[in-house]
């Protein structure tokens, strides 16, 4: 099961342990602090010893939202990423927040080149170097050492100033993570990446469940089902497969849905909200995020055409479709933004995190809270296809419900939902008892899987002594008996043989008689 309530890489959560840390400067070097004075044309900085205020980013009900739906036709799984920004303006960022940012990096390290500081912050160093120009202004940061290639080679320190700024800037928020990315920016991402209209066939729907046996009608009821990107609820007996045929909905998508972007963090409202989850997300870009050779080192030195090399802004994460699985554990309170009061920042809902992906709520009604409350939670996000999170400040914002939701129950739906619910929810899919043609096939499979010669005599026995006396045959029942029946043979130190004997005993111990 996948949650909330685990420690994530430093990379995917951009905190930093209180207290002070880093070196403090060696001095101003004058010879380099005029060269990186003079090295780019005048931006106005050097004019005024007050950076010019910059408006904040527009809100995301402004943002626009190219929104695929069914009847843009087919998806064919290239998602188009998020256009590297070549200018502060482009960022959807202030000033003032890449400014901190840098201050915090250069707290937590002691000093930095500055073409890795703009590394660490995942934004071009011509972004931060209009950063790095405006501290120097104020007197915030001084240059260390560095080469005459450019200022990208050049080594930053804080200052006395600096550092106190810098610890300014940690009260309000520890995050020194990637650049977080603006609301409106990822509610766009978002919808074009959206799971609705994606490309399914039966060819492609029968690889991602080739290691399972079901009923070939089921493909058919699946399939519509994904094409449709909506609500799924599979209902039925326990055992028969609920939870797998769910993860391979999932597996499908992961493998078949091409890959999306995801941000390491992104601004809401003047909080940082962080996103990308090492546990969750599988990413594909690891090799652009290898060590630099020194070859690449002294590029980045000499060149700040970024963007020229970037095919997408590097604040966003490239990954295959998120699964994520909730069972029994999942509360109301895992569905909201969860709130670090030490660190100051904010960690998305597992939802969240699983949009342009699936979310399967396994066991569905035997969670804590009520299924009722639950319910009454998803009727907004299921019919609108979007959430709303509050912040500790009370502020709220809308985000984008852009995922397949899968609910699976073994509890008889009458008790559980009502028709208002039911009629959100487009796709219900009912898994039932095995035929015994099927039960055969799974029962060989089984034998296959754990090297025990098969016997028809097994599955004969298993039928007139339960099955046709009224005990309804489970999916999972070949599984069970023949692990205990491989324990049996273990402990009396025998080979596995499906003998009527040792099924006798194997049923003893795993069927209930009450």
């Amino acid at each position: 099961m996948l949650d909330d309530n685990r420690s994530t890489s430093p990379e995917s959560s951009g905190a930093i342990p209180p207290g002070p840390s880093g070196g403090s400067g060696s001095g101003v070097l004058e010879l380099f602090a005029d060269l990186f004075a003079s090295k780019r044309p005048a931006t106005g900085l050097e004019a005024t010893a007050e950076p010019p205020k910059q408006e904040s980013p527009p809100a995301a009900a402004s943002a626009p939202s190219p929104n695929r739906s069914a009847s843009d036709g087919p998806f064919d799984g290239v998602v188009t990423p998020p256009a590297a920004p070549s200018t502060l303006a482009e960022t959807g960022l202030g000033l003032m927040q890449v400014c901190d940012l840098v201050l915090k990096q250069l707290y937590v390290r002691g000093h930095l080149i500055g073409a890795h500081i703009a590394r660490n912050a995942r934004l071009p160093f011509r972004v931060i170097e209009e950063a790095l120009r405006t501290l120097k202004d104020e007197k915030c940061v001084e240059v260390a050492s560095g080469d005459l290639i450019g200022p990208a080679s050049y080594r930053f320190n804080l200052t006395d100033h600096g550092r106190r700024r810098a610890q300014e800037a940690l009260e309000h928020s520890r995050y020194v993570g990637p650049a977080p990315v603006p609301l409106a920016d990822y509610v766009a991402q978002c919808r074009r990446q959206t799971v609705t209209g994606m490309r399914c066939n039966s060819e492609a729907l029968t690889r991602a469940f080739e290691e399972l046996i079901i009923r070939p009608e089921m493909l058919s009821e699946l399939g519509p089902a994904v094409c449709s990107g909506k609500s799924i609820f599979v209902y039925g007996p326990p055992g028969n497969g609920k939870t797998m045929i769910a993860k391979g909905l999932g597996r499908f998508l992961n493998t078949n849905g091409g890959e999306i972007y995801v941000p390491y963090a992104i601004d809401a409202e003047g909080s940082v909200i962080t996103v990308f989850d090492p546990t969750i997300h599988q990413p594909t870009d690891d090799d652009l995020l290898a060590p630099e050779s020194a070859a690449d080192r002294a590029a980045a030195l000499t060149d700040t055409s970024e963007r020229d090399r970037l095919d997408w802004d590097r604040r966003w994460r490239r990954v295959r479709r998120p699964v994520v699985i909730t069972g029994g554990e999942l509360t109301l309170d895992m569905l909201d933004l969860r709130y670090n009061r030490d660190s100051n920042f904010y960690t998305a809902p597992l939802h969240i995190k699983a949009n342009s992906g699936v979310f399967l709520i396994d066991d569905f009604g035997r969670q804590i809270v009520s299924p009722r409350d639950l319910l009454n939670r998803w009727i907004l996000p299921l019919e609108e296809r979007m959430d709303f999170m509050t912040l500790a400040t009370g502020k709220k914002f809308t985000v984008p419900f852009e995922q397949l939701i899968i609910f699976s129950t073994n509890l008889d739906p009458r008790e559980l939902v009502d028709e208002a619910f039911l009629r959100r929810i487009r796709h219900k899919i009912r898994i039932g008892s095995p035929t015994r043609d099927l039960f055969t096939d799974i029962f060989q499979l089984c034998c296959r899987q754990r090297q025990i010669p098969y016997e028809p005599a097994a599955v004969e026995f298993l039928y007139a002594n339960f099955y046709d006396r009224g005990k309804p045959p489970r999916s999972s029942d070949p599984r069970d008996l023949l692990e205990i029946a491989q324990s049996i043979c273990r402990f009396k130190d025998q080979p596995v043989r499906l003998s009527p004997e040792l099924m006798a005993e194997a049923t003893e111990r795993f069927f209930c008689h009450v």
